[in-house]
């Protein structure tokens, strides 16, 4: 039986047309996408006064892990900077550093902020905990240089989109239960959180071609949790089974209607208000996964992106009391 879907908004639809969409996922298949899962981000970078810096730290196992620092050119660097530490997105299987790059970037021109990218390990070569274990050795690597960077460990905002989104829910929950280092925020956009793929939202976009679909979903959970099953799988990794969801940062959370991650993301949201928490979550009507880092030329795309920064000005900057 087939399930009904929201709309997609019209000019996502529009735009959509012209986008080559697969209905699932192969070993075969990734292998053909990977080198297309990241733009350079040289052309991002021009005209930008941007100082750029590459780093490795250490993964637990001893694997490199590169960071990518960018931080204001040409700044008063007495006065530390919020950082934003990326997670980026691709199902866990693909992309790179620079994958929406863009987004923190433009973070950086707004609020001076130092914007810090993980390479973590991808799935299949890597598995379970180890990619959220990279991206916590490298929030270890901003907190320890933090004077260095010029920023202030007190507002260190971790974020991502999609399977950078679910990291970085899961790197909140991993630095709460160790005690640190101190998140101020978390900024979760249409975040992959829950292996389990059995929401509503979930069986809505299953079959036929799309952006993220419930197959593809699948094969990017099957790569990461590799032979882990049931009771064995961490809620680092799948942060929707967290049992407790209180003493987390204040949280941002946005999503589309039209897409597989909707209702564990609204899920979410709602069990860290339950929890006692503090959590601001948008569903772009019509907003399919990952449209306004497909398509930010849309008018829905650039108003998630500006409620977004809205969201981050008011938390990085608050109105001084009268």
């Amino acid at each position: 039986m087939t399930t009904a879907r929201p709309a997609l908004d019209p000019e996502l639809h529009e735009l959509l047309a012209d986008m080559p969409l697969m209905s699932q996922l192969s070993p075969e298949v990734l292998a053909q996408v990977r080198p297309f899962s990241s733009m350079p981000v040289e052309p991002l970078l021009e005209g930008r006064a941007i100082d750029r810096r590459e780093v490795t730290v250490a993964s637990p196992d001893g694997t490199p892990i590169p960071l990518s620092v960018f931080s204001p050119a040409n700044t008063d660097r007495t006065t530390p900077a919020p950082c934003v530490y990326w997670m980026h997105g691709g199902g866990m299987v693909m992309g790179d550093r620079f994958s929406q790059i863009d987004i923190p970037l433009e973070w950086l021109d707004e609020f001076g902020a130092v914007v810090v990218s993980v390479d973590y390990r991808l799935a299949p070569e890597a598995t379970g905990t180890a990619l959220v274990d990279d991206c916590y050795q490298g929030l270890l690597w901003i907190t320890d240089h933090a004077t260095e960077l010029g920023i202030d460990p007190a507002r260190i905002v971790v974020a991502g989109p999609s399977a950078g989104g679910g990291l970085a829910a899961g790197l909140t929950l991993l630095a709460r239960d160790l005690g640190t280092p101190a998140i101020a925020a978390q900024i979760l956009i249409c975040p992959m959180l829950d292996h389990r793929n059995t929401t509503t939202s979930s069986h809505q976009y299953s079959g036929g071609p799309g952006v993220w679909t419930r197959e593809m979903n699948e094969f990017g959970w099957r790569a990461v949790l590799g032979d882990l099953t049931g009771q064995e799988v961490p809620q680092y990794v799948s942060p929707a089974l967290a049992d407790d969801l209180s003493g987390l940062p204040t949280t941002y959370i946005d999503t589309g209607s039209a897409e597989v991650f909707r209702d564990e993301d609204t899920d979410y949201a709602t069990r860290i208000w339950a929890a006692g928490g503090q959590a601001e979550l948008h569903v772009w009507a019509g907003g399919f996964h990952g449209f306004d880092t497909l398509y930010p030329q849309a008018r829905i795309s650039a108003q998630a992106r500006q409620t977004r920064t809205a969201w981050l000005s008011r938390l990085l900057q608050p109105h001084p009391a009268a």
